[in-house]
């Protein structure tokens, strides 16, 4: 799918070009009175922002961040969400489905003004878009906060810690703290459950088929997804690639030799048609997971930096080491 590959622009090379088409978002007034809890000021991505009280207005672009806002309880904060890679987990489908869905992909310039937000959260760097009228910069020049996710800051993030402070900000800029600390709690006892059944397991070479025909998309080592690898019992074999996704060659695949195939699944093209394409290729016939048949899948939405993350880790792993 190639809208995610991925416009990965850092967020300071979004440039201006948003237009003043709709009444901006009114901004908060610096000298009013602050809420309980606040000023809270937070930097996302080289953008310091003060909140002198919770968003009352936010829209989020791309499931993660969407679901970041339903697992702390905020959809009531939220007036539009925008663009889906597969299914809301079903334990936020009822919050998901009272709140309104801009547009199917990106929403207009236009479409996302006339919801009248005091904050947006994007989950990939495109969601600020500068060509498409998105950027930060123009974005608070109309009165209207931002936030990144932080796996597509400028200096990327690949850890838990990383998912800690991104649920932590958003909790905290939102004026829910313990509702952060609460998950976050859960959160590293599901990784210390999945940590302790994968005790002296050997690691198992894994690449990660995300698309591609004539070169592959793959997990590089920079995003949550190698973290995500490295913690279900695996060693992904493109970690050497400085970026979050970016593309391998075939021959590279097969110098390689992963054990196994981790298949992302999202798109319009179906896991088994991706498996198709893979065991159908002769260049690769020779790799043990094409000759062994041994693929794991994962939905995108499991492998960005997300709350479905921990969980993400022990399913991955019992496809990985389905003995242990």
């Amino acid at each position: 799918m190639t809208w995610r590959r991925r416009t990965l622009l850092p967020a300071a090379a979004l440039v201006p070009l948003l237009a003043a088409c709709a009444a901006p978002a009114e901004k908060s007034d610096p000298a009013a009175k602050a809420a309980p809890g606040f000023p809270y000021t937070v930097a996302n991505c080289g953008v310091k922002t003060t909140y002198q009280a919770p968003p009352k207005r936010a829209v989020t672009m791309n499931q993660h961040v969407t679901e970041v806002m339903l697992a702390l309880g905020l959809e009531k904060s939220l007036v539009g969400t925008a663009y889906l890679d597969d299914r809301i987990l079903p334990a936020y489908k009822k919050a998901y489905d009272v709140v309104p869905v801009l547009a199917k992909e990106y929403p207009s310039k236009e479409a996302l003004l006339a919801a009248n937000p005091d904050f947006v959260y994007g989950g990939y760097a495109s969601a600020f878009d500068a060509k498409a009228g998105r950027g930060r910069d123009d974005l608070k020049k109309a009165g209207i906060d931002s936030r990144l996710n932080m796996e597509y800051c400028p200096s990327g993030a690949s850890s838990l810690a990383d998912l800690y402070q991104e649920v932590d900000e958003v909790a905290r800029t939102f004026g829910v703290p313990e509702r952060g600390t609460r998950w976050t709690a859960e959160a590293k006892k599901t990784v210390t459950a999945t940590e302790q059944r994968l005790k002296g397991v050997a690691p198992v070479s894994v690449f990660v088929y995300d698309s591609g025909d004539k070169t592959a998309f793959t997990a590089g080592g920079k995003g949550i997804g190698n973290e995500l690898i490295t913690r279900a019992g695996g060693r992904n074999v493109f970690a050497d690639l400085d970026k979050t996704f970016g593309d391998a060659t075939w021959e590279q695949v097969v110098a390689r030799k992963p054990d196994v195939i981790v298949i992302y699944d999202y798109g319009s093209m179906t896991v088994e048609q991706k498996k198709k394409r893979l065991l159908d290729d002769p260049a690769l016939k020779d790799v043990p997971a094409i000759k062994n048949k041994r693929f794991a899948v994962m939905p995108l939405s499991d492998a960005v930096l997300g709350v479905r993350v921990p969980a993400a880790v022990d399913k991955l792993s019992a496809q990985l080491h389905p003995t242990r």
